[in-house]
């Protein structure tokens, strides 16, 4: 029997996946920040975290992985990959193990075909893609001073500054102001700017969460700010198709991330099928039904030579089950026991 891990780190959760080879799940793991360029410390903290949850439920070690695969937000370019294996290797994977941008998990859990385009809109941005003949280019992911924009932790600010904007004037009203002052506790919003300049707070990425509450009620701020991610996202997955050459390909571009497949009703969907249909017309824009983490282990069990069966894509597509898992951050294996 082999036994494969998959590792999905973003920017507030990580998950670990551990299967045997016909994709029956063994060990689920969680971690918080799995993102090293937020804080590299933290980070591995929350991988080994996760890891360590999924060997200790599944009762294996380490050297018992056949493979393990790191979708990690945050391995964009190579200064990252000197800073990532390392990182990996401390906690114990010394062999048998690859590691990619999350991106690319995304993409590999939302289709049955070994290439395609994957869009990430959950705490960041990302965009990347894959074609027939193995090239792989990643568009984005860097922030908003090169060249991205939203994502959770971008448009927790656009909902904070379009109530300061609707306040004073420069913006028409909005929901999202009663929304954001009841999500915040504050009484008005001169309470809450005075409070948040004078104690220089931030806006918690989940007010996020407060646009596709107002955009439900056709509120115009919202629906602008949803719109314009919807937007930049086809935008990045026009340059994607066009720099792999895939505008005639059939194939799929998988949305995945929780502002995509949990929040939206379309409205940032909507207009990622408007940029793609005219330039692509044969691919169709999927939503991820299950865990980019999924797309780990598929990818572990393709580094190590296996093809991935229809029994194991019909076991494993549609695994959504972590939302009772406590993090284990600070924790070890044994005291998950």
């Amino acid at each position: 029997m082999s036994y494969y891990l998959g590792i999905d780190g973003g920017g507030t959760k990580t998950y670990a996946l551990l299967t045997d080879d016909r994709g029956r799940v063994l060990g689920k793991g969680v971690g918080g920040n799995g993102n090293h360029q937020i804080d590299r410390e933290t980070a591995a903290q929350s991988i080994r975290a996760a890891a360590e949850g999924a060997l200790a439920e599944a009762d294996l070690q380490i050297h018992d992985i056949s493979h393990a695969y790191f979708g990690l937000a945050g391995a964009d370019r190579e200064v990252d990959y000197r800073i990532l294996h390392p990182l990996i290797q401390e906690i114990g994977f010394t062999r048998n193990y690859s590691i990619n941008c999350d991106t690319m998990i995304g993409l590999r859990a939302g289709t049955n075909r070994p290439y395609g385009v994957a869009l990430i809109c959950g705490t960041g941005t990302n965009s990347a893609g894959r074609n027939p003949q193995g090239e792989h280019i990643q568009v984005g992911g860097f922030d908003y001073m090169y060249g991205d924009f939203g994502g959770g932790g971008s448009l927790n600010i656009e909902v904070f500054r379009s109530v300061i904007r609707s306040w004073d004037g420069r913006e028409q009203a909005t929901l999202l102001t009663p929304l954001l002052l009841e999500f915040l506790g504050y009484d008005s919003v001169s309470d809450m700017f005075n409070d948040f300049q004078d104690h220089n707070k931030r806006v918690p990425v989940h007010a996020v969460k407060l646009l596709f509450e107002a955009a439900v009620q056709n509120d115009a701020v919202a629906l602008e700010i949803l719109s314009h991610q919807g937007i930049e996202l086809g935008k990045s997955a026009v340059a994607v198709i066009r720099k792999l050459g895939m505008e005639k390909e059939t194939f799929d571009v998988v949305l995945a991330g929780s502002l995509l497949t949990r929040g939206d009703r379309g409205w940032i969907r909507g207009k990622i099928e408007e940029a793609v249909a005219p330039v692509a017309p044969n691919a169709t824009i999927v939503t991820l039904s299950t865990e980019p983490v999924v797309g780990a282990v598929w990818s572990a069990m393709e580094a190590d030579g296996l093809e991935i069966s229809p029994e194991v894509y019909k076991e494993m597509q549609t695994f959504r089950d972590f939302e009772h898992i406590q993090p284990m951050v600070g924790k070890t294996a044994a005291d998950a026991d």
